[in-house]
């Protein structure tokens, strides 16, 4: 049976009227008292009813993280930043994994558990800049990622262009000229690849270096599977590099993986850097260079905007577009 407030003020011998006073964190509670309910929550395990708090109150406190997929390292330790600056003000966070599907995303979005939560942090990969008009909803929003540009909502993002210029030149800085780009999705021009792209043409033009396309390496889903997958496929091809820009940190280390088992070392013959410099990057061998994008000033600033739509504080403000700062990560994989 579910654990009900009752049980909790019987648990720790006080009123539910109590009780509730602590889950709303009403300030005029003694110390004592209100540890005690706590221990007693935490040993039986309630759950507050949310939907009957916001009821009450307007607010439940809690705000909606949708992104793509937890599979992929970047997003898992996206919605780990983001629960972390939401807890310190207070809140909490439900995910909602969306497949990346355009359905789905709008499905969650209109959904009926909009309606438990006090605003939305929301990742589309699914959606395009022509469904800018299908993200208004009641529900205050701040959008991630870049598929929507100067759309209806305060918007958080990365400097794409800008780091991934600055990690080919990283590699061209080390005579590396035959840079594959790994991560290409062919004629998009809004979204990571896309922007990644141009960011690694506008470094080779700086360079005085054709853009080649047998160069740009599509690699549609971004998992170290597919990364391997698209890394044998060129090492058949004959294909000659002698660098890798890849477009997320996954695809790297499942290309390194396959690099290493044809006898390429890294980075004498191939050097190679990352992108979202997820965690794992400090420990595979070699040590992954990488783009730091900025993800904890991403989930930082997202959440403290969206807590002012929230509270009413930015209502007549504008939308929004913030880009967060991003750093060059220099390890083994490009150390000559």
């Amino acid at each position: 049976m579910a654990i009900t407030m009752r049980d909790v003020a019987q648990a720790a011998d006080v009123s539910i009227k109590t009780v509730s006073n602590v889950i709303n964190d009403h300030p005029n509670i003694k110390a004592e008292t209100r540890e005690r309910v706590l221990l007693a929550i935490e040993k039986l395990g309630y759950q507050p009813n949310l939907s009957a708090r916001g009821l009450r109150s307007g607010r439940t406190d809690v705000i909606s993280l949708i992104i793509p997929d937890l599979k992929n390292a970047y997003f898992a330790e996206l919605a780990d930043a983001v629960m972390t600056a939401a807890s310190k003000r207070g809140k909490v966070v439900i995910i909602e994994q969306s497949g990346g599907s355009r359905t789905r995303e709008l499905e969650i979005l209109h959904g009926p558990r909009m309606r438990m939560v006090d605003g939305v942090l929301y990742s589309v990969l699914g959606l395009s800049q022509e469904d800018a008009g299908l993200i208004e909803i009641p529900t205050p929003m701040v959008l991630l990622g870049e598929r929507i540009f100067h759309g209806p909502t305060d918007h958080v993002t990365m400097q794409n262009i800008e780091a991934s210029e600055a990690a080919t030149d990283h590699l061209l800085q080390r005579g590396r000229t035959k840079l594959l780009a790994f991560g290409a999705h062919p004629n998009e021009v809004i979204g990571s690849a896309g922007l990644r792209l141009e960011g690694y043409r506008r470094a080779l033009q700086k360079a005085g270096l054709d853009y080649r396309d047998e160069l740009a390496i599509d690699v549609q889903s971004w998992h170290r599977s597919d990364g391997a997958q698209a890394m044998r496929h060129v090492l058949e091809s004959g294909l000659e590099f002698d660098g890798v820009v890849a477009f997320n940190d996954s695809i790297a280390l499942g290309a390194m993986r396959v690099m290493q088992d044809a006898g390429l070392r890294i980075p004498e013959d191939v050097a190679i850097i990352g992108f979202d410099d997820i965690d794992e990057t400090r420990y595979s061998l070699p040590t992954l260079s990488t783009i730091d994008p900025g993800r904890r000033e991403i989930a930082e600033t997202a959440v403290a905007m969206l807590l002012e739509r929230i509270d009413g504080a930015a209502e007549a403000t504008p939308a929004r577009e913030f880009e967060a700062g991003f750093k060059v990560i220099s390890r083994e994989s490009t150390a000559i």
